[in-house]
């Protein structure tokens, strides 16, 4: 489970409990000095702000949802490889990237599993589950290591109801993100291997700010839904090509435009959906699309 980094109700108790039972142990000067610096923590954690514009989706929110969302956003640490939540779960937050990304994988009957969507800062994963179900059609696991912020989903649902401009924002991003998926699916099937891996690495790139990407063949084999060998031989062809750096488990993208050549036409197709989600079409049916931008 995600570990919450606030900790200001234990520290209530512990001061109430010091002001109630420690007073004598300590002396009322001292005991008052120690309860201060605490009570000022509390104080700096309730009133604290989240820098929504480290998440496109937060920062494209208007301000009175945001006034209303902000004292509840909570930031969370998570390692690569961590469930966030597997698939048929309950889930109680929606996650908000700020650095990390998530991985939407699909579970079949047998257990295995492929990568179907993943994101990053641009959006959130458990926004259906918001906006109706409560629960996680999809294994989501961390796939970079970075920042999240979570909320609590009966807060977003209760903010869903209240805002047609909340409504919007998170209809149009969960048709592109659905749209990520249909054009994952398409790729899996008729792409090879070296095309998808391609892909992958590039949307990977975007999000990980040009660093090292920290995977292992066996890692990539999962995401991308081909065997090992496979996977293998495709990397080294990208790395024969110049295109990639591949040593002890660190693939670096040392060709940017070549890698981008060298892809499938999906990697642009979903790029350029999810740069656009946020400028709703002509064709658009929404009564309020006033102040969908990133703030």
């Amino acid at each position: 489970m995600p570990r919450q980094t606030a900790k200001a109700p234990r520290l209530v108790n512990w001061i109430q409990t010091l002001i109630r039972e420690g007073w004598h142990l300590l002396g009322s000067s001292q005991a008052v000095t120690v309860a201060a610096s605490h009570i000022d923590y509390i104080v700096m954690c309730r009133t604290r702000k989240i820098d929504t514009r480290g998440n496109r989706l937060l920062g494209a929110m208007q301000a009175a949802s945001l006034e209303r969302i902000d004292p509840h956003l909570e930031p969370v640490e998570l390692k690569l490889g961590a469930l966030v939540c597997d698939a048929g779960g309950l889930l109680r937050h929606a996650y908000f990237p700020r650095g990390a990304v998530l991985s939407l994988l699909t579970v079949l009957e047998n257990g295995s599993a492929i990568e179907t969507a993943n994101i990053g800062r641009e959006g959130a994963f458990g926004l259906f589950a918001a906006m109706y179900s409560r629960v996680s059609f999809n294994r989501c696991l961390v796939q970079l290591e970075g920042g999240i912020v979570r909320c609590p989903i009966e807060l977003l649902h209760s903010e869903f109801k209240r805002s047609e401009h909340l409504r919007d924002l998170f209809v149009s991003y969960s048709e592109t993100l659905l749209s990520q998926v249909q054009q994952t699916v398409a790729c899996n099937a008729l792409h090879t291997t070296e095309e998808r891996m391609c892909r992958w690495l590039l949307m990977m790139h975007d999000r990980a700010a040009g660093e090292a990407l920290p995977y292992t063949h066996e890692f990539l084999s999962h995401m991308l839904g081909a065997n090992r060998k496979s996977v293998t031989l495709a990397a080294q062809s990208l790395q024969m090509a110049g295109l990639i750096n591949y040593h002890r488990g660190k693939i670096k993208v040392l060709d940017r435009r070549g890698l981008e050549k060298a892809s499938c036409e999906c990697y642009a197709i979903v790029k350029e959906r999810f740069d656009a989600f946020l400028t709703p079409p002509s064709t658009a049916v929404q009564g309020d699309t006033k102040g969908r931008s990133e703030k």
